[in-house]
C-alpha cells in the first residue's frame, strides 16, 4: 500500500511541482488547499479565489484529488491576533514564521493525520537529514532557501514532513512544471505577507490599529515632524517617513514607546542603525535543546540576508544573547534571529 501524503497546495508553481514529484515517486498524494483569511474575500488584493482555481487546475493535470479546508478561525486566533499585539507593542513581527509554526505544521498537519496521511509535504525550499536526530538544512538553491521561516519546527513535526523541492533550483522547478503542462508554470511568485497579499501595508494596518501621532525627532532630540503612530514604522525604513530636504535620506533608527517618539537619522550606515549584539526571547531549537554557549555560529536577522558570523554568547531558558563579528544593519525587534551551523538551521528566537 503506497504511503499517503497530503500536500499543501497554494496555487503556486512550487507546491504544485512538490505534489507532482511525489506522485511520480509512487506516493498516494492528496492536495489540500488552505484558506487562512476571509475578512475581505471580495477585495481586489485578496487572491484566495484565484489561488484555489489555480490549485485545482494543477491537481487536475497531476491527477490527484484536492480538498479545500478553512483554517481562518485558527489563523485569526493564533497568528493574526499575535501579529496585531506585536505591532501595538512597537515591534515588527514576522507572520510567516508564526504561520508555519501554528498553521502549516500544526493545524494542517493535524488535519492531514485525520485524513489518514503518514506524511505532509509543502513546496518549501529546505531539506531534512537524518543522522539519529533530524536536521533541517538549507535548500540547495541559495536564492530561494526558506529554512529561516522554518526554524521553529520540532523533531516530531520534521518526522512527518517532506520537502520535495529541497534539492532543486527554482529554474528547474519551473522547467518541470512547464514540461508537465501545469497551467501555473509561469505564475509569478507571491511577495506579499500571507493574509495581506500585495495590498499597501500601511492601508491594511490602518484598518486594525488606531493612529497615535507623535513627534519625529533626530538623534539629538530635535523635532523634525510628526508621525502617524509608531506601529506604522519599522527600523531601517526609508520610504513613507514624510521627511525630505537636501542631503542623505532619512531612516527610522528607533521607536521610543514611552515618549511616543520616532527617532530618525540621515544615511544608510549611520551608527544608530548598526548593532553588534542582540537579545532574543522565545527561542526554539530544531534539536529540542540549545547549542552550548558560548559557541561560534552564523546567523540571519532577516530573510535574504547573508549569514553573518556570530557567537551565541548566552542561553538562559528561552532567552539568548548573540554577538556579531561585524555590526549588523537595522536589527529589528519582533523579527527572528536564526542560527546556522554551515547548512544546518539550528533554531532561533524573537529579537527583543
Amino acid at each position: 500500500m503506497a504511503e499517503r501524503v497530503v500536500v499543501g497546495m497554494s496555487g503556486g508553481v512550487d507546491s504544485s511541482v512538490a505534489a507532482l514529484l511525489l506522485k511520480r515517486e509512487g506516493y498516494q498524494v492528496v492536495g489540500l488547499f488552505m484558506k487562512n483569511w476571509e475578512d475581505d474575500d471580495d477585495d481586489a488584493y485578496c487572491s484566495t479565489r484565484q489561488d484555489l482555481v489555480d490549485a485545482a487546475a494543477a491537481a487536475d493535470v497531476i491527477g490527484i484529488d484536492l480538498e479545500a479546508v478553512n483554517f481562518a478561525g485558527e489563523y485569526k486566533e493564533r497568528v493574526f491576533a499575535e501579529f496585531l499585539r506585536e505591532y501595538s507593542a512597537g515591534r515588527t513581527p514576522n507572520p510567516d514564521v508564526l504561520c508555519n509554526a501554528e498553521i502549516k505544521f500544526k493545524a494542517f498537519l493535524e488535519h492531514a493525520m485525520r485524513l489518514g496521511a503518514q506524511k505532509i509535504a509543502t513546496g518549501h525550499y529546505a531539506r531534512i537529514e537524518s543522522n539519529g536526530a533530524l536536521r533541517l538544512l538549507k535548500g540547495r538553491d541559495g536564492t530561494k532557501d526558506q529554512s529561516y521561516f522554518l526554524h521553529r519546527l520540532t523533531q516530531a513535526q520534521l518526522a512527518r514532513v517532506l520537502f520535495p523541492l529541497g534539492e532543486l533550483k527554482k529554474s528547474e522547478v519551473r522547467r518541470i512544471a512547464r514540461e508537465a503542462g501545469l497551467p501555473n508554470h509561469a505564475r509569478k511568485d507571491s511577495t506579499g505577507i500571507c493574509f495581506i497579499g500585495e495590498r499597501p501595508f500601511r492601508e491594511f494596518l490602518n484598518r486594525y490599529l488606531p493612529r497615535a501621532p507623535g513627534p519625529i525627532v533626530d538623534e539629538h532630540g530635535r523635532r523634525l515632524g510628526e508621525h502617524i503612530g509608531l506601529a506604522f514604522y519599522t527600523i531601517g525604513q526609508r520610504k513613507g517617513i514624510g521627511l525630505g530636504g537636501p542631503g542623505e535620506p532619512w531612516y527610522v533608527a528607533e521607536k521610543r514607546l514611552a515618549a511616543n517618539e520616532l527617532v530618525v537619522v540621515r544615511g544608510h550606515d549611520h551608527p544608530l542603525l548598526m548593532k553588534r549584539a542582540l537579545r532574543a526571547e522565545d527561542a526554539a531549537w530544531i534539536a529540542g535543546e540549545p547549542p552550548a554557549a558560548p559557541s561560534a555560529h552564523a546567523a540571519k536577522t532577516r530573510y535574504r540576508q547573508a549569514d553573518a558570523p556570530c557567537t551565541l554568547a548566552q542561553v538562559q531558558g528561552s532567552r539568548i544573547e548573540v554577538h556579531f563579528a561585524a555590526p549588523q544593519w537595522a536589527v529589528t525587534p519582533g523579527q527572528s534571529v536564526v542560527l546556522y551551523d554551515g547548512d544546518a538551521c539550528l533554531g532561533g528566537g524573537v529579537i527583543s
